[in-house]
């Protein structure tokens, strides 16, 4: 279900006004258009603690590397609050784009995440991110479930591989020391994450 709302004065106080905000705090804005997201439940809640564990594992945090579960992430410094998306995991690595206003990241994370739920298609987002500078993008499908890996290459983040059921491929990123992989599993698949060089796992 859309909403479109057309009093510019209640649209403006959806995007600015906090205390009107729905509590999930997930809400975006697109070039000044707000996008509500549905509420994220408990699968994927678990989802984003799994990937966001495994991808903390993997950086160097004395270095300054970071690992969010969710953040804002803008084009601005200045008026980020008229376009920004949120990513449900994102990996920023020290001397990478992304800086860190408090409020928001201004320019793209290395890696983000994104955890598709009903009604939302987070490959919308794919021309923001790579605007942003953006490295990599990993879009967790589930319905049905699938994995689908995004690189930046030429100014655009191109499809580098897919993992589904039918074919459960292995997904390298070239940003992070992990592979990526979807297998079947009971009652749900499992995303496979495994380091490069140690062979540590993880599932999801």
């Amino acid at each position: 279900m859309a909403v479109l709302i057309l009093d510019p004065e209640l649209a403006g106080r959806l995007i600015t006004d906090p205390e009107i905000r729905r509590p999930t705090d997930r809400d975006e804005v697109w070039e000044g258009l707000l996008v509500m997201p549905p509420s994220p439940n408990t699968e994927h809640q678990r989802l984003v603690s799994r990937v966001n564990s495994a991808l903390s594992a993997v950086v160097d945090w004395d270095r300054g590397d970071q690992v969010v579960p969710g953040g804002n992430v803008s084009d601005r410094s200045v008026g980020w609050i008229g376009n920004y998306r949120i990513p449900d995991v994102l990996v920023c690595l020290a001397g990478g784009l992304a800086r860190d206003l408090g409020t928001h990241w201004v320019g793209g994370p290395d890696v983000a995440v994104e955890i598709v739920s009903p009604g939302e298609d987070p490959r919308a987002k794919l021309d923001f991110y790579a605007s942003v500078g953006t490295r990599e993008l990993l879009v967790l499908d589930r319905d049905p479930w699938a994995l689908e890996l995004y690189q930046l290459a030429v100014g655009r983040l191109g499809l580098a591989g897919r993992s589904d059921a039918a074919t459960p491929a292995v997904l390298a990123s070239v940003v992070l020391p992990l592979t990526f992989q979807l297998r079947d599993g009971t009652p749900r698949p499992t995303i496979h994450i495994a380091h490069t060089t140690t062979g540590q796992t993880w599932t999801a």
